[in-house]
Formats: C-alpha cells, sequence, structure tokens
C-alpha cells in the first residue's frame, strides 16, 4: 500500500472519517501530492499519520471520496465482496425474488458504500451511472462482480455513465459493456412499464417511488386523480389498476406523454378513463376546475446545489399553493421534493408556508421517504433525499 499516494487531514478533520462519512472536503486538508490527478487513488490519514480510508481524488469541494474504511487492495475480489453486500440486502428485503416486481436499485452510492455509482435492474439489465469520474476505470470489473453474483438474472450491464459525467470525462459513449438485453418491459406490483434505458431520464424509471406509488392505489378508488409531472405515468397506472374513475396525466414534455400512452397500452384490464395532457404544470393546475378528488405533485429536482435553494422553495411553494387551491374538499395531495439540498424540515416548512396561504384545514397523514433498496446510510445522512407529504384538504 505504500506506493499509494497520501492525503494528510489537518488536526480534528478526521472525527467525520471515524464515523465513516464518505466524503472529505477540501478545506479539511493539510497536505496532498502536487502530481495527483483526478479519479486517482489516495490513503486519507490523520495528522497523527493514522490510516482513516481509501479513497479517490477530485478537484472540487469534495476532494476525496472514501471507497473503503480498510487499507487493502481494490481489486475484482473487492469489487466481488461489495456488489454481493448490494445484491444480498436486495435479497433480504425481497426484492430479488419477488414476482410482481423486477425493477429496483441494486447499488444506491454511499447509501451502499460504493460513493458515486448507481446500478438499477430492469428484468435482467442492469443500468449503471458512474456519477464520480473515478469509478469509470472500474467499469468491467463492477460489470464482471455482477455477473458473478447475479448469475441467470443478469442478461446484460448498460453503461449510462456519459449522461451524469463532467464534460471533461465525455469522452466514451454510452452502452452495453457485458451480455445484451432480453426485453425493455418490466414488473412494478404486478403493473407493467416499458423502459427507454437508452434516452429516458435517469436510468430510465423513478425507481424510488415505487411503495408511494402503491400507497396512492389505496386512496384512488373511485376518484378523480391528476398527476402532474407524469413521465412515464406510473403513478397514473397505479391510480388506474386500483380502481380510479379518471386519471390526467399532465407533463410539459412530448416525449413523456408518448411514454405514458404506451404503457397504458401495456395494462389493458386499466377501466377507468385516462387522459394525457402537454402542458405546463403550474399553468395546467391554476386554469382546472376543483373536481380532482387526489392530486400528485412530483416535480424535478428544482434545486441541485446550495445556490439554488432560496428560488427552488419558492417554486415548492407556488406549486403546492396552487394544488392546494383548487383541490377538492376532503381531497388528498401526495407531495414530493427529491432535491437533497432541500432537507426534510425545509420542505415541511415550505408546504406550511403555503398551506397557511391556502387558508384551508390541513392534516398530515403521511410523511414518506425513499424505499428500502435506497437505503440511507446511518454515517452518510446525504443519502436521504427523498420527500414527500400526503395531506388530507378539507
Amino acid at each position: 500500500m505504500s506506493s499509494i499516494p497520501e492525503i494528510r487531514l489537518k488536526k480534528g478533520k478526521e472525527i467525520s472519517l471515524r464515523r465513516r462519512h464518505h466524503w472529505v472536503f477540501s478545506g479539511a486538508i493539510a497536505s496532498r501530492g502536487h502530481s495527483l490527478n483526478a479519479g486517482d487513488l489516495v490513503r486519507v490519514v490523520s495528522f497523527k499519520n493514522d490510516f482513516l480510508g481509501l479513497g479517490h481524488f477530485a478537484k472540487g469541494s469534495i476532494m476525496v471520496r472514501i471507497i473503503s474504511f480498510e487499507d487493502l487492495e481494490i481489486n475484482q475480489e473487492f469489487w466481488d465482496q461489495k456488489l454481493s453486500s448490494a445484491i444480498n440486502h436486495r435479497s433480504k428485503i425481497g426484492l430479488l425474488e419477488s414476482k410482481e416486481t423486477n425493477v429496483f436499485r441494486l447499488v444506491h452510492g454511499e447509501g451502499d458504500g460504493i460513493p458515486g455509482l448507481i446500478i438499477d435492474y430492469y428484468n435482467g439489465t442492469a443500468v449503471m451511472q458512474c456519477h464520480d469520474p473515478a469509478l469509470l476505470q472500474y467499469r468491467n470489473s463492477i460489470a464482471k462482480a455482477l455477473d458473478s453474483n447475479l448469475g441467470d438474472r443478469l442478461k446484460g450491464v448498460y453503461d449510462k455513465s456519459k449522461d451524469v459525467l463532467p464534460k471533461e470525462f465525455r469522452n466514451g459513449e454510452n452502452g452495453f459493456i457485458l451480455g445484451e438485453p432480453k426485453t425493455d418491459l418490466v414488473s412494478e406490483h404486478g403493473a407493467k412499464y416499458k423502459i427507454d434505458w437508452e434516452k429516458g431520464q435517469k436510468t430510465g424509471f423513478f425507481i424510488d417511488q415505487r411503495e408511494n406509488r402503491a400507497l396512492l392505489g389505496e386512496y384512488s378508488k373511485d376518484k378523480k386523480v391528476l398527476n402532474t409531472f407524469c413521465y412515464s405515468g406510473a403513478f397514473s397506472v397505479m391510480s388506474l389498476l386500483a380502481g380510479a374513475s379518471e386519471v390526467h396525466s399532465v407533463d410539459i414534455s412530448e416525449s413523456a406523454i408518448q411514454l405514458t400512452e404506451e404503457n397504458f397500452q401495456l395494462n389493458p384490464e386499466i377501466k377507468g378513463n385516462h387522459k394525457s395532457i402537454q402542458a405546463d404544470v403550474v399553468k395546467y393546475i391554476r386554469e382546472i376546475g376543483d373536481d380532482f378528488d387526489v392530486i400528485v405533485l412530483d416535480p424535478p429536482a428544482f434545486a441541485k446545489n446550495m445556490k439554488a435553494r432560496h428560488n427552488a422553495v419558492q417554486a415548492y411553494k407556488r406549486l403546492n399553493l396552487e394544488a392546494l387551491k383548487k383541490i377538492k374538499k376532503g381531497g388528498i395531495l401526495f407531495t414530493f421534493s427529491c432535491s437533497q439540498v432541500v432537507d426534510k424540515a425545509l420542505f415541511r416548512n415550505t408546504i406550511v408556508a403555503a398551506a397557511l396561504e391556502s387558508k384551508r384545514t390541513i392534516k398530515i397523514l403521511h410523511q414518506l421517504s425513499q424505499p428500502a433498496d435506497h437505503p440511507v446510510n446511518i454515517y452518510h445522512p446525504e443519502t436521504e433525499y427523498l420527500k414527500g407529504l400526503v395531506l388530507y384538504v378539507d
């Protein structure tokens, strides 16, 4: 291990790593080699030269992402063990053997102890995104580890890293690095969906709303439902399968509306009425009547960094205020934020501000988060990003 360059921390800055947080910020570093390049593996040591972790160097505010708190070799065996642990977790929560659901997250970055790595499983196809450029050098090892751990359950590994990497690292192309797909159809709680991992958002589907979609079904029977920012129409499909009388799916994207329509065709047992609408969501809500029993607000991340947080909070407030004004008396509002920089307390306070301005009587029925295949690392709170409230509006 002596050949691996070292980064020494300032006195007292080792506490977060001793508490197994995965990030080392630039302000915590006392000394480092001047010849380090982005992606280089480094040993992080304390002011007293005690080993703290192995990580990858980057030129930014987060200067090291710790990949191991043990001083060991990063080889194929390392990746085999990492992927084995992540896959075993999904088996323990019943996803790997489920007959109704074959789409779930296999690796959730720091939540699974692998900073920057996302892998989603789509009925045999694993779609990988390396948000940390340092992980690009391990793609083949990761694919091999998936193959050895999943066996017949794996048909192919698709690398979609180009979409999430900084511009200077987008040299390669997205594509299969192992095997090939057998199908682009998946099942979630028995509902069927088509997945476009090549052109779709994220890895192709918003897997993190799986249990929240199921909960929506419990409130949908014989109800008129508005699903905004619908993307794939998954909330709409689940509502109608649960017995909703009518659902409107709204998104500004033409491709999202097309995908929604395709997914409805895949579920012919749907009996209720459905209408797809291409429109700006806020403008659309301002113009609707007050006859929707249930409204779903699941917008994209309004803030991706701290600088954008204030504007994001104002956007969340405006959106929720319009919905609270228009929803039917006795209606149910599902409202979400996936912005990591807007924490649970701030999101809730923003909804409270909108509620006060609406002058309606409102109760919180559920406080929602991400499902168990998107685990929150108890030592790394940043892994908790999805917030949601289910409100009863009188």
